[in-house]
């Protein structure tokens, strides 16, 4: 298994920057998720670690061993793309054999592991099917057998889900996590779905325009986002940020004044996930204005004297209806302040209603 370490690494085309000076290090069996929207430079940096793109700039480091002039079949890394890749013409025993061709592994002994790798990721039986004979979910766990079989130090997932069903992803997360783990190997997973993310990955570098933003566990992502930015990307239903402006040790948020903690100046934006707000018989005045049952937990749209509020009560009862008066309560250690000019958060900083 591999230790991953990227050093102002660099990827531009022309003027066009995809990734911008990463530095980041990736523990040996670590299973780490780039996390970003579309353009964010998550999968630039994926190929650059799979040799597929050569770096414009900066070093890519296997175990302390600069790679960058290692060709991709070189590398000993195993990828899985989101469409799978199979080749069609051929049976799934002679997919998932395939990248043992350029290793010059002896038939007997590729067909051993191929069969090894398939009974992992539970294909074993379909080994003489042909792709087109297989669902989505069969052929996605052929493409993770193929990427397997040659023992790679290092594996890379490039929105290995995105073509599955709801139903077939919560299983396959669950599966490639445990199957990781049982391996050990450093896996690095692409996606743009922020759970997909915080369910499979010990560590997430959430990215923005070819930068890391951030870098933590889900927790710290979650709880503790350092940005506006990673504030209202991670987290469904999206966290509550209302602009806001401070005078005499008081934040005008809407129709209140409130009491804060911390260093506090200038124009703020302040944050709070629809989890941590209440009904309750005091708080912040309002009136419902939507509402979406989810099964499990109703979101509740809020006109409130602070701004929409988003409103997550658990429960699958509706115990509101459109119109109704109502009183939203938080804490203050659930509040985020964030300084609007940098976006980014003030530490220390929190507020509450003025008694």
């Amino acid at each position: 298994m591999a230790r991953v370490e990227l050093s102002e690494l660099r990827k531009a085309w022309g003027e066009v920057v995809a990734v911008d000076d990463l530095d980041l290090s990736i523990e040996n069996g670590e299973f780490v998720a780039l996390l970003g929207p579309s353009g964010c430079g998550k999968s630039t940096t994926l190929f650059l670690l799979a040799g597929i793109y050569a770096p414009s700039g900066g070093e890519v480091r296997f175990d302390g061993r600069v790679v960058n002039e290692v060709e991709a079949k070189d590398r000993n890394v195993g990828i899985v793309f989101q469409s799978y890749a199979l080749y069609p013409h051929m049976t799934v025993r002679r997919n998932i054999m395939f990248p043992l061709r350029f290793k010059r592994v002896a038939e007997d002994e590729a067909r051993r592991r191929a069969e090894d790798a398939a009974r992992l990721v539970h294909v074993d039986e379909l080994l003489e099917r042909m792709p087109a004979q297989m669902s989505g979910g069969q052929q996605q766990r052929v493409a993770l057998a193929r990427a397997l079989v040659k023992e790679p130090q290092l594996l890379l997932l490039d929105e290995p889900l995105s073509n599955l069903d709801a139903t077939l992803r919560l299983t396959m997360r669950s599966e490639i996590k445990s199957l990781q783990r049982q391996l050990g190997v450093t896996t690095i997973l692409v996606t743009h779905d922020q759970l997909e993310a915080t369910t499979m990955a010990d560590r997430i570098i959430c990215m923005r325009k070819g930068r890391i933003e951030q870098v933590g566990s889900p927790d710290d992502l979650y709880l503790r986002p350092n940005s506006l930015f990673v504030a209202g990307f991670i987290g469904a239903p999206p966290i509550n940020l209302l602009p806001a402006t401070t005078s005499d040790g008081e934040i005008r948020v809407g129709q209140q004044a409130m009491r804060h903690a911390g260093e506090v100046t200038g124009p703020v934006v302040l944050g709070i996930r629809p989890e941590a707000l209440r009904f309750e018989a005091d708080g912040v005045h309002g009136r419902i204005a939507d509402i979406e049952p989810m099964g499990r937990e109703t979101l509740y749209l809020v006109d409130s004297e602070l701004g929409p509020l988003r409103v997550l009560e658990a429960g699958s009862t509706v115990r509101h209806r459109h119109g109704d008066r109502v009183a939203v309560a938080f804490d203050d250690e659930d509040t985020l302040i964030f300084d609007q000019a940098s976006e980014r958060l003030i530490p220390g900083a929190r507020l509450a209603l003025a008694a």
